[in-house]
């Protein structure tokens, strides 16, 4: 339902940190002419956290507009706030998006058995698909396989989970053990060729933002089968992913975008741009690729 390759969207600022809603679109079009499956709109990489109401209703509307039916939408809900969650959600069905992403609850994290009865109580109050999100580094708390199938049968909306656990072992458990009426998503961009050997189904990606055409390379030669050409392509691109990551996210994505030309590096407090030792060490990288 959501293979191939998911762009988790940055949010662009303006130099008064208002949202640069020209360089939203100019993003979006990029992921368009790369060939992405969908698009994540305020997720982590969106810096969701800072965004108020009205600015999340304006992003998609404008998302809405700008993609013209093209790619699918996914939204991001998460919060540590059980009834916020389901407010956010309201506002995506509102849109007519595709289906919502929700992280587990972090800081005020509970139990395996508490997050179940989290989703479950999610899942009964929108009619939308839902798909997990399991980012340990992030949340403080690690969604077992378990308790993800547990969560998949007893809601009838929760179609995936996106997988940033980096924990491949676990990844593969929960694979071999999930039902046909649930995928797996890679949510690291350098594990999306051995989560797709072991059975996922693509990747929701923070490097798709600068780069949709080559990761959409890497996804399209897994689903064909073509490993080898996955892994050539996977090597040329892998620095490039990592170094995305070499401060908080989305704060490196941020210089990179500006040096492309697609918005300015401006980030919300509490993040800020990259360090001039990481702005060195992405535009070196920066360097091997061609300019389009």
């Amino acid at each position: 339902m959501f293979e191939g390759v998911g762009t988790a969207l940055a949010t662009p600022f303006n130099e008064d940190f208002s949202i640069d809603f020209e360089s939203y679109k100019k993003l979006i079009r990029r992921q368009i002419k790369g060939g992405v499956d969908s698009i994540i709109v305020l997720g982590t990489t969106g810096e969701s956290p800072v965004i108020n109401e009205y600015e999340r209703e304006k992003l998609i509307e404008t998302a809405q507009e700008t993609v013209e039916g093209k790619v699918k939408i996914i939204i991001g809900t998460g919060s540590n706030d059980t009834k916020k969650v389901v407010k956010l959600n309201a506002i995506a069905v509102k849109y007519k998006t595709d289906a919502v992403l929700i992280v587990n609850p972090y800081y005020n994290k509970g139990t395996q058995s508490s997050l179940i009865q989290h989703y479950q109580y999610i899942s009964e109050r929108t009619s939308l698909p839902i798909i997990l999100y399991n980012v340990p580094s992030r949340t403080g708390m690690n969604v077992l396989p378990e308790t993800a199938i547990k969560i998949n049968e007893t809601c009838k909306n929760v179609v995936a989970i996106k997988e940033a656990s980096g924990n491949i072992s676990q990844i593969a458990h929960l694979l071999a053990i999930k039902n046909n009426s649930f995928e797996v998503i890679s949510g690291n961009d350098d594990q999306t060729i051995p989560i797709m050997a072991l059975g996922g189904v693509g990747v929701i990606s923070v490097y798709s933002n600068a780069f949709p055409k080559e990761l959409k390379e890497i996804t399209t030669a897994m689903q064909k089968n073509e490993l080898q050409q996955a892994q050539v392509l996977n090597q040329k691109y892998l620095k490039m992913m990592s170094l995305l990551f070499e401060e908080t996210s989305p704060a490196p994505l941020k210089f990179v975008l500006n040096k492309l030309g697609i918005c300015q590096n401006i980030l919300r407090l509490p993040l800020a741009p990259v360090s001039k030792q990481t702005e060195n060490r992405l535009l070196n990288e920066l360097e091997k690729y061609e300019k389009y």
